[in-house]
């Protein structure tokens, strides 16, 4: 597999996409490049809450993601200031993923980038009329469909636009319930001129996603990685919930296992939104060009879980959680690039105002057989009969940045920037149900992440042809995160209004300074890079995590300084024609600085590894095509991963395997490109432990955050252009 990237970014071009499933995620197929760690409960890696994405041990959250120049916000489960890519923009419609390997560029407006980007650009339509229509079928009667449409060039200025749509569902592999996922994608090229253009794009997304249920490690091993929850079964659920357990849960129960948290009767996200926008490139002058985006996005979302913990008002033993929450937001970007003599100037500025809200309510469930359960997939929640919390938050975010790019000679190329970066939120609780959540008064307020100055400096000497060096240097700062009362955000996540005031004025934003330097040669018949990376976190702030999964205490807490130290290496060998071999190591030494205080007592948190990334990883990729056909192969490993924050628990490691084939017939009637493909994931059908931390991670033992990975399954796609 031939990379392409230039100093310290790399690119996943549409060739490498290709040989994913139709419909995988795209934080999935950025997992083959070395240094990413991208974990997922489903193969296709679309359970925004079963999955995880690491990149040189940076959390999705603490990275800069875009779409076309627009931000996407943290790409956490149900975002509070964006919208998860996968909801973004269909990956059939991605034309290039362009990945730093450093700090990330001063431009990238993201109020979370601190350690590194993820830019995401879309196909333009095409010149000539056309389209194209792919089916894929699966395992547990999985099915996708996407149909697209190009106009082709509609007049001589060469306004083109694309239309296309796409709907996916399937059973889980464990359990029952579907996954349903439905988008739309359009865009509009209108060129002006030779050189500038005007595109204006509009997606929409529908989603419900039947979950997997949260287990511990000890679930896991006694319960075997099968256990899930009791839906549709909801007499089962009612008796659980009453204290009779059956099967291997009355045997659990009986050896002592919190067997009532071992299994829901259901867990949903629902997600549907939009992104939209207009992305401006003008050409003023022979030396001046103008680039502009004005966007607007907006989500509705929800998660359910069916609690045993809450009796609802009728006598049943069971009601519904539902913490439903949605954001409004708009913004620009604006930046000028002039250039004279050898210097290319950049300036530009940054804003958005974003809304977030976020309501917990409690739902009645039905006495057993009297009535249907409310569902988390069905919406049909009726009237709250309690309102446990709500939060809302208003957040303006400022940035301006300026750099050079500075080129005194032809090979080689010099940077040097900054970017200023302001960003308020101001507001905290809107109801409080002191009876439930045991606080007198939950946060009100507002809190402030600002640094004036946060430079970066890069360089990139091409010497002999083929050979590349390069470097990195940047500082970033990653603001404060909001959200839902206690469920792991920074603003809203204190326990009450005393906690917040004595610790708001000693807490300070997460900042890193991260250092990159490295080597990469290109050729025929070999290509290979070496990367060096170091990062200095400070005030490096995680979420400390006990209690049930459904009422958490999960307490935001600055756990101190960071030292990060890595390796990345890759090779490919191209020792015949249409045959790829590639194989890449990757080695992470992350731990913590200091000791932390936690409910009055010391925790040797210095020198432990830090949670939930791995320290080694080793991928490999094989690929030939003889004639129409192409067979590629890959595995990765993955070494143990820390569960617990002082490092007495951890995951064991686990080798994954893939197999994948396609075959072009080429031209048959009207119809051209007609493609088969054949998929098979997890192919020796290991059992391993994928996602953990999706409810937080204690700070010593086990806790119920934990996700088993996927059996073998297999996919297989048919695809025709026209």
């Amino acid at each position: 597999m031939r990379r392409s990237g230039y100093g310290a970014t790399e690119t996943m071009t549409r060739v490498e996409m290709d040989r994913f499933v139709q419909g995988s995620s795209p934080m999935m197929m950025l997992a083959r490049r070395p240094g990413i760690n991208f974990v997922a409960n489903d193969p296709l890696g679309v359970d925004t809450w079963g999955s995880s994405l690491y990149m040189r041990g940076f959390q999705q959250d603490q990275l800069g993601v875009t779409l076309d120049g627009v931000p996407l916000g943290a790409q956490t489960y149900l975002p509070y200031n964006g919208q998860s890519i996968n909801f973004s923009i269909l990956s059939d419609n991605i034309e290039r993923m362009d990945v730093s390997d450093g700090g990330g560029d001063v431009a990238l407006p993201a109020t979370t980038n601190l350690g590194g980007s993820i830019q995401i650009v879309s196909r333009d339509p095409a010149d000539h009329f056309g389209g194209k229509i792919a089916q894929m079928f699966g395992s547990y009667n999985s099915f996708r469909t996407f149909g697209r449409v190009d106009s082709g060039r509609l007049n001589a200025s060469g306004t083109k636009f694309t239309v296309s749509y796409a709907r996916s569902d399937g059973d889980k592999w464990k359990g029952h319930g579907e996954q349903f996922d439905q988008q739309v994608n359009a865009k509009l090229v209108q060129p002006i001129g030779q050189e500038s253009t005007v595109k204006i794009f509009f997606n929409w997304n529908d989603a419900t996603q039947f979950n997997y249920a949260d287990q511990t490690i000890g679930m896991l091993r006694d319960l075997g990685h099968r256990n899930d929850y009791y839906y549709p079964d909801y007499t089962r659920a009612y008796l659980a919930a009453e204290g009779t357990f059956s099967g291997a849960l009355a045997a659990y129960d009986a050896a002592g296992g919190d067997a009532l948290d071992a299994s829901y009767f259901d867990g949903v996200t629902h997600s549907s939104g939009y992104l939209g926008g207009i992305n401006a490139h003008l050409v003023l002058t022979r030396h001046l060009a103008w680039n502009s985006v004005a966007y607007g996005q907006a989500a509705n979302q929800w998660g359910t879980w069916t609690t045993p913990y809450v009796r609802s008002p009728d006598g049943a033993p069971l009601s519904e959680q539902v913490n439903a929450s949605g954001n409004r937001k708009f913004g620009f970007t604006t930046a000028l690039e002039y250039e004279v003599a050898r210097h290319t100037i950049d300036a530009g500025v940054w804003y958005e105002n974003n809304r977030y809200g976020i309501d917990q309510n409690m739902y009645q469930e039905p006495l057993l057989g009297q009535g249907t359960p409310v569902s988390g997939v069905l919406g049909n929640f009726g009237a709250p009969f309690q309102h446990n919390w709500g939060e809302n938050f208003n957040t303006n975010s400022f940035q301006f940045h300026l750099e050079d790019t500075y080129r005194p000679l032809a090979s080689l190329t010099l940077k040097a920037g900054f970017k200023s970066m302001l960003v308020t939120t101001v507001g905290g609780a809107t109801a409080n149900d002191a009876a439930y959540t045991g606080q007198d008064q939950l946060v009100n307020g507002s809190m402030t992440s600002a640094k004036a100055f946060l430079p970066h400096f890069n360089g990139v000497w091409r010497f002999l042809p083929g050979h590349e060096l390069y470097f990195d240097i940047a500082r970033n700062m990653r603001a404060y995160s909001y959200g839902g009362y206690q469920l792991g955000s920074t603003f809203g996540g204190f326990a009450n209004q005393a906690t917040f005031d004595s610790l708001k004025n000693t807490l300070r934003p997460e900042t890193a300074w991260v250092y990159d330097v490295g080597y990469r040669y290109n050729a025929r018949i070999v290509s290979g890079s070496l990367n060096l990376y170091h990062a200095d976190f400070s005030n490096r702030i995680q979420n400390l995590t006990s209690g049930p999964i459904t009422d958490p205490v999960s307490t935001p807490i600055d756990v101190g300084g960071v030292g990060m130290y890595g390796v990345d290496a890759a090779l490919t060998l191209r020792p015949i024609r249409n045959l790829s071999i590639t194989n890449s190591i990757s080695y992470n030494h992350s731990t913590y600085d200091d000791n932390i205080m936690s409910e009055g007592m010391s925790y040797g948190l210095a020198g432990k590894k830090v949670v939930a990334f791995p320290q080694f990883m080793y991928k490999a990729d094989i690929s030939y095509t003889y004639g129409a056909a192409t067979v590629y192969a890959n595995a990765n490993y993955m070494s143990k991963r820390y569960f617990s924050y002082i490092n007495d628990m951890s995951v064991p490691g686990y080798w994954l395997t893939s197999l994948g084939a396609s075959y072009r017939f080429g031209r048959v009637g009207p119809l051209h490109n007609l493609k088969f493909d054949l998929n098979i994931y997890n192919l020796t059908n290991i059992s391993y432990i994928s996602q953990i931390g999706e409810n937080g991670l204690p700070l010593s033992g086990d806790y119920q955050s934990a996700l088993a990975g996927s059996p073998r399954t297999y996919f297989g796609t048919v695809s025709v252009e026209f």
